[in-house]
């Protein structure tokens, strides 16, 4: 960005009010052309809203915008897309029952389609950002990262003079981030103004040239990246200093071990999981870490009944000794057995119910939590205790999942699982889209789990989560465990020598 550049983008006083609350309050925003600019916040604190004004799915209450200093109104993303702007969600956008190829180009189509040219540039555009994804795979078979990958590449296809990413590294590992760094880097250099939203602060002091702070609907500070340090982020993110354990990734402390709770030996489903083992004991938190395709969930899926085995797949589980193969989740979860899931939005709640709900129908199918009619009262308890316990917030304790933010989103589904008083929980990505002070608790909440004696699965694309909470670290690579590490022994450098070679 030139010293004397103007401002491509420019939002002033944006303001944005739901039934009488200021989601935005009189919000202002430069984004500069060849310019990264972070926009960082606790959930809640109007980032994505700011993102979605600007993107056209959701109107200004008052306020203006301006590309080139022309001041513009719009009434849906297809105007802001004709202006020049595409936002990646951090909830993928993208149409499951289509293939990869046909999302690419939905709502672009020339009027005669031929299936053959539209793979071919889909290969071409996926191959050239270094991503590893089938053109000819419906989206519905994708996982959450190559789901992300594809509305990456949709956006960069788009040729766009303003990106906007919502946690566009939430669900990729440490190589796959490290390609979508020089993919900005690159974009950077044509002169593209890009604005990402991230709660990994490491991201935006290495990545960035400009950061911009929300807090409660309003920008507190706007500056270099150069002015700010992490430790200064998080005060004027929440307002105050956090505990050095909230900021500070520290080496987790082993705890002493119980007997085996849960063994996998050589299971095999398909192409994703090959011959996959390992053992979980009470009171310990194992961590799963891996490449996307590394065969991690599927394996979690597969001992929690979400993927029932055939008959013909090999392998064994067993739980506490006694073998055991569920054709789904309700059985798993009767057993003891919890996943939570990576993909909050597509299965990990009900959008349309509020916490209360979610929580307490969760509970219902839990071991001896059948009832037969739904009790309001012991709904608005189970809620009370699990809010209090993983500090859910929201503008209104009854609006609609859908309206919470994504970190309150990820403490409702965590809460769903837990009250279903589970002895093996999997955790797939449990800190995606969660504010800094935020993953203390869910952090916490793992570490007392354990020390209840629960066993306790940790799957993360984020090397330092996998080290700092971790008793053990378990590699996987082609559908199979590879290495296993002590917590004492287990570096980055080492966990992704295994994961790759």
């Amino acid at each position: 960005m030139k010293a004397d550049a103007e401002p491509l983008l420019s939002v002033r006083a944006a303001t944005k009010i739901y039934a009488g609350v200021y989601a935005l309050d009189g919000v202002d925003l430069d984004a500069y052309p060849g310019e990264i600019h972070a926009l960082l916040g606790e959930n809640g604190a109007g980032k994505s809203t700011l993102c979605k004004i600007i993107s056209g799915a959701v109107p200004l209450s008052s306020g203006t915008l301006s590309i080139d200093k022309h001041e513009l109104r719009f009434r849906s993303p297809q105007d802001s897309l004709r202006a020049g702007i595409a936002m990646v969600y951090q909830e993928t956008s993208l149409v499951p029952t289509m293939t990869v190829a046909q999302n690419l180009v939905l709502g672009n189509e020339h009027w005669l389609t031929q299936f053959k040219s539209i793979n071919d540039d889909a290969q071409h555009l996926l191959s050239s950002l270094g991503f590893e994804v089938n053109p000819l795979t419906l989206i519905g078979e994708l996982g959450s990262a190559q789901r992300q990958m594809v509305e990456i590449a949709r956006a960069v296809r788009l040729n766009a003079r303003v990106l906007i990413f919502d946690e566009p590294t939430a669900s990729l590992t440490a190589v796959e981030t490290r390609r979508f760094f020089d993919l900005l880097r690159d974009l950077r250099g044509r002169g593209v103004a890009i604005i990402f939203i991230s709660h990994a602060l490491e991201e935006a002091l290495e990545l960035s040239d400009r950061i911009t702070i929300l807090r409660d609907g309003q920008r507190v500070r706007s500056g270099l990246t150069s002015e700010f340090d992490r430790k200064k982020l998080i005060r004027l993110m929440v307002g105050r200093d956090l505990p050095s354990a909230a900021t500070e990734r520290a080496a987790y402390v082993p705890r002493d071990h119980h007997e085996p709770v849960l063994s996998v030996e050589n299971v095999t489903m398909g192409k994703s999981v090959r011959g996959m083992s390992f053992s979980l004991n009470a009171g310990e938190v194992v961590g799963i870490a891996g490449l996307v395709g590394s065969g991690r969930s599927e394996a979690a899926k597969i001992v929690a009944g979400i993927v029932p085995r055939g008959f013909v797949e090999g392998g064994a589980i067993h739980l506490r000794g006694k073998a055991v193969s569920y054709r789904s989740p309700r059985q798993a979860i009767r057993s003891g057995i919890v996943y939570i899931t990576e993909d909050r939005k597509l299965n990990g709640f009900f959008e349309t119910m509020n916490a209360d709900e979610n929580i307490y129908l969760a509970s219902l199918v839990s071991r001896g939590g059948w009832r037969f009619w739904y009790s309001r009262k012991a709904a608005n308890g189970l809620a009370d205790r699990w809010t209090e316990r993983l500090s859910i917030a929201a503008l209104s304790g009854k609006l609609k999942l859908i309206a919470y933010s994504g970190g309150n989103q990820q403490k409702v589904v965590i809460a769903k699982a837990l009250a279903q008083g589970p002895d093996v929980i999997f955790f797939d990505e449990p800190t995606r889209g969660v504010d800094v002070g935020a993953i203390p608790q869910i952090h916490q909440a793992i570490r007392e789990l354990a020390e209840q004696g629960k066993a306790v699965v940790v799957i993360s694309s984020y090397l330092p989560e996998v080290l700092s909470i971790s008793d053990r670290i378990l590699v996987a690579r082609g559908g199979k465990i590879v290495r296993e590490f002590a917590a004492a022994e287990a570096t980055e450098e080492a966990i992704m020598q295994a994961a790759v070679h």
